[in-house]
């Protein structure tokens, strides 16, 4: 259901995660959002941090903004991206360490991704699976209250999710499947029927299964399934991201993977805007989309969120030509490859990324006499030096 960029040509976003002020201290540690909003500390440090992510974005110029994962703690790579919603549910107890994802198992010693195996912990599945206390619909209205422009919402998937517990309780991992997707499909619902425009599922494992051709079609099929019993009567739009890993701004995959198999898939899903990894590959995946026939939109990264140099606005440019070659300029929004990370890239670094790509955007919307966005970060009156 397309919403908030029906209309929109060539909008620009970021995919979620910013990195973390250096004074922002204070973290959930797994205890509910409301409670820790008596804490003076921590309720200071959380909305001067919202309010900075926010700014920032505006200053950059973007259209659709994001509330930075301001939520999630400063813990070793990235680990509250998938640990906020399991810190809350219930049905979990005890931190086996265990995961069912084998991509990281043979890492050798004295490596980043080794190092994070290790340093991850994980509950295991005891009893009922229940919300608990997630409070999606507060943090969200949190950052909107910032700001007139809209901010998507973003939360790791539910198949995702799963790939990380223990099955202790329920008859068999699917059924464990259904019975999670269930449970963030009652969260996104108040979430949508709260305000929010854009929900964007992060990760469904369809892209990263596709790549295994050993997964036949009937597997495939079913984390369709699982993803479209996730966002059932969620009335935003939804958007399903995929990216190829980004643990510490890591790559999970040594070599540049492609969505060739796995595009049909997400196709199928019950989303209105997919995004793609493009900005690291240089668009080598482009041309999957010529010959589409869906009213799906594409938001493709035209900055690569693992390396420290920024792109210039022409090189953002010509990556939006050359998607231009493929998709209608109407099926295009423009975003990064993946999150920036709490401890990812530093700030300013990320914040020039923000303002490249929009001018980069303004640079391709002139060309198409479409309106420029005010960008001003790049005003030359305003400039300090």
């Amino acid at each position: 259901m397309l919403t908030v960029t029906k209309h929109l040509v060539l909008p620009t976003t970021l995919t979620g995660s910013l990195p973390r002020p250096q004074w922002y201290s204070e973290n959930l540690e797994g205890r509910p959002f409301s409670v820790m909003l008596n804490q003076v500390r921590f309720r200071e440090q959380y909305f001067d941090a919202l309010a900075c992510f926010i700014s920032d974005q505006n200053r950059a110029g973007l259209d659709i903004l994001v509330d930075g994962d301001c939520r999630f703690d400063t813990d070793i790579g990235g680990r509250a991206w998938l640990a906020y919603p399991m810190e809350r549910m219930g049905g979990l107890t005890g931190h086996s360490g265990l995961t069912k994802f084998k991509m990281l198992d043979d890492e050798p010693p004295g490596t980043i991704l080794r190092e994070l195996q290790g340093g991850h912990q994980w509950p295991e599945v005891t009893g009922k699976l229940t919300r608990g206390e997630m409070e999606y619909a507060k943090l969200w209205k949190a950052s909107q209250i910032l700001s007139k422009r809209p901010v998507k919402f973003g939360t790791v998937s539910a198949q995702c999710i799963e790939g990380f517990y223990r099955n202790h309780y329920y008859k068999n991992d699917e059924e464990m499947l259904g019975a999670l997707c269930d449970v963030m499909n009652e969260e996104l619902r108040d979430l949508a029927n709260a305000g929010c425009g854009i929900i964007q599922v992060e990760e469904p494992i369809i892209h990263f299964a596709a790549l295994n051709p050993a997964v036949k079609d009937k597997e495939m099929q079913k984390l369709v399934n699982a993803f479209n019993r996730e966002v059932r009567g969620v009335k935003a739009e939804v958007w399903y991201h995929s990216c190829w890993g980004n643990p510490s701004q890591q790559r999970v995959f040594r070599e540049v993977q492609s969505y060739e198999r796995g595009l049909d898939w997400m196709l199928q899903c019950d989303c209105d805007v997919i995004t793609l990894e493009t900005a690291s590959t240089n668009g080598m995946d482009l041309p999957l989309l010529k010959h589409l026939k869906t009213k799906k939109k594409f938001a493709i990264g035209v900055i690569d969120h693992r390396n420290l140099q920024i792109e210039t606005p022409q090189q953002v440019a010509a990556l939006i030509r050359k998607a231009l070659k493929y998709v209608e300029p109407r099926q295009l929004i423009i975003s990064t490859d993946c999150g920036f990370g709490r401890e990812g890239i530093p700030r300013r670094n990320a914040f020039y990324k923000m303002v490249a790509l929009v001018q980069g955007t303004n640079l391709v919307r002139k060309e198409l006499s479409l309106p420029q966005a005010e960008v001003m970060a790049a005003d030359p009156k305003m400039q300090l030096v």
